[in-house]
């Protein structure tokens, strides 16, 4: 049995068991109380039944996972194709590094929480000041892992380079991005977290639908099985796009370097 099948089914065994115990806490032993954690029968009913049901919120499941995809990814995309080549462009000109890089310092310490009063009072209360609320979140970790890997490139690297002839930018696009990229896609990833992360954040902008709009009509009626449910679907999806985004990142990596 080769060491991938036995992680994936190592994986899957823990993922088991952590069904079990959660079933055994709940259903069995009654540490918890329903109305507060309820079992993953019960949730799992919930996740059928609402695929169906606009009840509470006014729209089935589908529509809710759709739209927080679509503002997740524009957020998410948006602060990537920004962001990377911001970082780029800074760590590859130092004077336009001197230039952005105290604004940057200064913004990136900002909450993304702490945007939603400002992204509200420029754009309103529909999806542009969600989107806007993602970007801001996606964009910091796409400039920052940008930046370290063009500026960890070895000297030596761009020595051989001058040695053999290469120009300016031809060292940048030849050498620096290709040696950086495992540190690009790794901000991706973490921008692609945060995207999520800052999810419910955003569809608390007045939304009439996603996750995180589903999930606070949960939490005001006391329906913790809709909110157990919105979690397990953000973590959920979450995870196949990082999976997906892991299967891009082999591929550019493998032909980069």
């Amino acid at each position: 049995m080769s060491k991938t099948i036995k992680f994936k089914l190592i994986s899957v065994f823990s993922f088991i068991s952590f069904l079990i115990i959660w079933q055994i806490c709940t259903d069995v032993l009654h540490l918890l109380p329903p109305y507060s954690l309820p079992s993953p029968i019960k949730t799992f009913s919930t996740f059928f039944v609402k695929i169906s049901s606009t009840s509470p919120d006014g729209s089935v499941l589908p529509i809710h996972i759709l739209a927080s995809l679509q503002v997740a990814l524009l957020g998410f995309l948006s602060g990537a194709v920004l962001g990377t080549p911001l970082g780029i462009t800074m760590a590859w000109n130092k004077k336009f590094d001197m230039m952005v890089k105290p604004v940057f310092d200064l913004l990136r310490t900002i909450p993304p929480i702490g945007w939603i009063p400002i992204m509200i009072l420029l754009l309103g209360i529909g999806t542009q000041a969600k989107v806007a609320l993602i970007f801001v979140s996606s964009f910091v970790p796409c400039v920052i892992n940008s930046y370290t890997g063009i500026k960890q490139t070895s000297h030596i690297h761009f020595w051989v380079g001058q040695t053999f002839g290469a120009t300016n930018s031809q060292l940048l696009r030849k050498i620096a991005i290709p040696t950086a990229l495992p540190f690009i896609f790794t901000g991706l990833r973490v921008s692609l977290s945060v995207a999520w992360m800052s999810l419910v954040a955003a569809e608390l902008l007045a939304a009439t639908r996603g996750l995180g709009y589903m999930i606070q009509i949960a939490r005001t009626i006391g329906r913790a099985d809709i909110i157990v449910l919105g979690m397990l679907l953000i973590g959920s999806i979450g995870g196949v796009l990082s999976i997906l985004l892991e299967y891009v990142e082999n591929k550019f990596v493998k032909g980069g370097v």
